[in-house]
């Protein structure tokens, strides 16, 4: 019996003109960007905190993270997710459609790919004709990504720069 997994789903987003996608199993929910409690960070791709039902939690901007000039009226959409059994908000310009990718249409990135979050594709695909930048998240808080989950958390907690 063959379990390996031969299809995934991916939630498509926009960042500017570029079309992202990461699995949508990491998404828990999609909110609408509410008033942020700010605090002085040294990490500038933090725009604050939220407060969802209870729950701080921190919301990364994208553009920020980067390298984008912020957004006209600041971010689209929140997508709540899921790193390192922790729960961060993903501020992005706007939502696309959910698709389904046969798991053999995903291709590494090339090398020599440079640009808006570049450092953090995992794959690309072509979907319905249209050429999706799949993100690694995780790799949003590593050391390659330069900005570490622990410092994150470190800094939310406890205010250190």
């Amino acid at each position: 019996m063959e379990s390996a997994i031969q299809e995934l789903q991916l939630a498509g987003f926009l960042m500017g003109d570029n079309l992202f996608a990461i699995d949508i199993m990491r998404i828990k929910e999609i909110v609408i960007p509410q008033k942020l409690a700010g605090f002085p960070l040294q990490n500038s791709s933090l725009d604050g905190m939220i407060n969802l039902r209870g729950q701080v939690i921190p919301v990364m901007n994208l553009r920020a993270r980067f390298g984008m000039p912020p957004r006209p009226g600041g971010p689209g959409k929140l997508m709540i997710v899921s790193v390192a059994g922790r729960q961060v908000a993903l501020a992005v310009d706007d939502l696309d459609e959910v698709v389904t990718v046969p798991v053999r249409d995903l291709t590494p990135p090339p090398d020599m790919i440079e640009g808006v979050g570049a450092e953090f594709l995992v794959a690309v695909c072509l979907c319905n004709e249209r050429l999706y930048l799949v993100l690694d998240i995780d790799s949003l808080f590593t050391p390659s990504g330069r900005h570490y989950q622990g410092q994150i958390q470190e800094e939310v907690l406890h205010g250190d720069a």
